[in-house]
């Protein structure tokens, strides 16, 4: 899949720098472009991979280049005043050669909790592809303001674009790590999961092809309809391929004499695999029941890789979801010392956490409310003397 990437804010501008690492370290081919979107000059100075002319700067009339210290409202209002500078970025990307766009921004902030559903509600606008978003939550952690940022931002994105996949910081914070380490280790968590998704069906000439070969076709369908998506994934190392003849070959028996693989048990390992990553940690933690479609994904190098396992692991994600639609496929990758499944959960409606995340910000909001009130009784109590009141200078 092909796809033109919009990191807006502080997290999305660095999940895309990532994703062009991954790009480059894999040959994955995702990204066929790559745009990073700021207020803050030194956020966009911090970037190793986005090129520097597609590096934009926004709302420097009004903030000059620092940020908008959490303030999505404004960070809304600066995406909405300038966004022809972003679209001037975009104007450069060869739109016929991209299946969708992908916007990325964290939740929590200004700029991109603010900036991100004023952007997609543009591109959509204009363009014909679809346009779908990557939003990352806060962790609880952070504070309320960052909830209340979060839950408003999310339930206008969601609207505002084709299909809302959502990453939880909270599901993935480890205790005792620095705030550093453990950001970036959730990009790459991130970018991984998200990689292997995107980059399923992409064949390099003299490549393997796959048996039953996922292509953007199947991720866009799986996407359509809106909501919400998680992915879950799981892997596990195997040993390179033996060649064939051999005394492991000839041991094991009942395999393929070709690779000296036992079928039963490459097909175990895959719908091992495929239960681990539907019930294990999902980008968003969810009940995957009543999940609208799904899609599978194996990947891993080819002889590990066998039709049987993955219907068998579609076919348990039918039963465990109740959807009609679970598309499925391999991702064959003859250089890969690990066999991978992910799963695409589209449509997901029992997510625990964002109703958790909505209740709590209702009371950050009914709080903030009250606190500002009682400060500007307070202060008015300060200044003011009721025996003997001041006459005011202007």
């Amino acid at each position: 899949m092909k796809l033109a990437m919009v990191g807006f804010g502080q997290a999305g501008g660095k999940v895309v720098d990532k994703f062009l690492e991954y790009d480059r370290n894999n040959d994955s081919n995702i990204v066929r472009a790559a745009v990073a979107v700021n207020t803050a000059k030194a956020d966009l100075l911090g970037l190793e991979n986005v090129p520097q002319d597609q590096r934009v700067l926004i709302g420097q009339a009004r903030v000059k280049g620092h940020g908008v210290g959490a303030d999505n409202e404004l960070g809304a209002e600066i995406a909405e005043e300038d966004i022809d500078e972003v679209q001037g970025a975009i104007d450069s990307i060869p739109v016929h050669e991209v299946d969708a766009f992908l916007v990325i921004a964290g939740l929590g902030g200004g700029t991109g909790s603010g900036g991100a559903p004023v952007l997609s509600k543009h591109l959509k606008r204009i363009y014909t592809e679809p346009v779908y978003g990557l939003g990352v939550l806060p962790s609880q952690d952070e504070g309320g303001i960052y909830t209340l940022n979060a839950a408003r931002s999310f339930q206008t994105f969601v609207r505002e674009v084709d299909n809302l996949m959502v990453f939880d910081n909270d599901a993935w914070r480890k205790t005792g790590e620095s705030v550093q380490g453990g950001y970036d280790e959730i990009n790459r968590e991130i970018v991984k999961r998200f990689g292997i998704l995107f980059g399923a069906g992409e064949i390099e000439p003299g490549g393997e092809v796959g048996e039953s070969v996922v292509d953007s076709s199947e991720i866009i369908n799986t996407l359509s309809g809106g909501g919400v998506s998680t992915v879950g994934y799981a892997a596990e190392e195997v040993e390179p391929k033996q060649k064939s003849g051999g005394l492991l070959s000839r041991l094991t028996g009942g395999g393929d004499e070709n690779d000296g693989l036992d079928s039963a048990h490459t097909t175990n390992r895959i719908t091992s695999l495929v239960r681990k990553a539907a019930l294990g940690r999902l980008t968003l933690p969810c009940e995957i029941e009543g999940t609208e479609r799904a899609l599978l994904v194996l990947a891993g190098p080819p002889e590990h890789l066998n039709r049987k396992g993955i219907e068998r692991g579609r076919k348990w994600i039918e039963e465990q979801t109740g959807s009609m639609e679970v598309r499925g496929g391999d991702y064959p990758i003859r250089q890969s010392r690990q066999v991978a499944a992910v799963i695409l959960l589209s449509g997901v409606t029992n997510v625990p956490r964002i109703k958790e995340l909505q209740q709590v910000a209702i009371e950050a909001q009914d709080n903030l409310a009250e606190i500002r009130e009682e400060s500007d009784e307070k202060l008015e109590g300060l200044v003011n003397d009721d025996e003997d009141e001041l006459e005011s200078l202007f």
